[in-house]
């Protein structure tokens, strides 16, 4: 049971008018979602629900929980919108910026796939630079668009909970290792030579370029100390996978079990690997959910070495490539810097579900 300090709370009592407003308000398909959020607090505090419950349920603080119930016992309905804000008074009424959020949101210009600021001003009749003020004040951005993937794996929450638990507590007397493939790394050098940065003049190449081949990393972080584990190939087969496994059983000591953390691409799982995984019972398989990269913490250095080493580099050939490769992965080594998991296994499955619960509500 959960028992709240302090003054008394006001008792809040609905009207059906105000219930039906609130409810509309709330499930309204990609409304402005503060106010959504604000008719969801009142709904929850009149069916009695405690401050302190309803910031858990809807991720937020109890302190915006109390702002908004007494807002509304003290002036209802009209005390859910801003406060009028100081200066010259407003020439833009609320309905009007009701009418640019509804638009941006729930409806598309006939001749684009989203809005401009000045095909939307010219259709509700404001200025374009009022539209971008009314865009930016709700954080609205048409212009951008960005991607995301969830998870079908029918064991993601085994699976989460599995590898975070190796991140935040790893095992006494074993290693715990990050693993993936960086295949088809693109040897490139341009048609033109780079022109060096000056000042007010960024560095400067040619779109062109020449491709002299490829070649694949095999990489394993070690999640405690930082240090990485790593191979070049030509090729990207299970063979070549298992090179890597015995490299690591070379340089891992013979006393310490080895837990791999790594996804579940095909090479992870020819019976060639099951065999000599067999032969090799200190070597422990952790599978990351399918389309969920994000939770193997070899992406992140991956990252590290593109935006670092290769994103920019030129290579006149696979060799020249694979040399720079070995050095950045050298130095890296002589001074390795682990990343640290902060988030468990529950806040990342809450955090998940609180994404799918406003995505539903939004009616997509």
């Amino acid at each position: 049971m959960v028992v709240e300090r302090g003054p008394a709370k006001a008792e809040l009592v609905l009207s059906e008018d105000e219930r039906s407003a609130l409810e509309r308000g709330a499930r309204r398909p990609k409304s402005a979602q503060r106010l959504a959020l604000r008719c969801r607090i009142v709904l929850a505090c009149a069916a009695g629900t405690s401050n302190l419950e309803v910031a858990r349920e809807l991720g937020i603080s109890r302190a915006t929980v109390g702002k908004w119930r007494s807002r509304f016992v003290a002036s209802r309905l009209d005390g859910l919108s801003d406060d009028p804000r100081p200066g010259v008074p407003r020439s833009i009424s609320d309905e009007k910026v009701e009418e640019v959020v509804v638009k941006t949101l729930e409806q598309m210009p006939t001749d684009a796939t989203h809005w401009s600021t000045r095909s939307l001003a010219k259709q509700v009749g404001i200025s374009p630079a009022s539209v971008a003020r009314i865009w930016a004040a709700f954080g609205l951005q048409p212009w951008r668009s960005e991607t995301f993937k969830l998870s079908t794996d029918p064991l993601f929450v085994e699976k989460v909970k599995d590898v975070v638990g190796l991140y935040l507590d790893p095992p006494e007397r074993a290693v715990v290792l990050a693993v993936d493939e960086k295949s088809q790394i693109q040897a490139l050098n341009r048609f033109q030579p780079v022109l060096p940065m000056m000042p007010g003049t960024p560095e400067r190449r040619s779109h062109d370029y020449v491709r002299y081949g490829t070649t694949s990393l095999f990489a394993a972080l070690d999640t405690v100390n930082g240090t990485v584990i790593s191979s070049l190939h030509r090729r990207h087969r299970a063979v070549e996978f298992k090179k890597f496994l015995e490299r690591i059983d070379a340089e891992v000591p013979d006393e310490l079990d080895v837990h791999l953390i790594l996804d579940n691409y095909a090479t992870h799982k020819t019976p060639t690997i099951k065999r000599w995984l067999l032969r090799h019972p200190r070597f422990h398989l952790h599978f990351t959910p399918t389309g969920s990269s994000w939770l193997n913490l070899i992406e992140r250095w991956f990252g590290e070495l593109t935006t670092k080493k290769i994103k920019r580099g030129a290579h006149r050939s696979v060799t020249e490539l694979e040399r720079d490769i070995k050095e950045w992965v050298k130095t890296w080594n002589e001074n390795p810097r682990p990343y640290v998991w902060v988030k468990t296994a529950d806040e990342i499955l809450a955090s998940l579900a609180r994404y799918c619960k406003r995505i539903s509500e939004a009616g997509h």
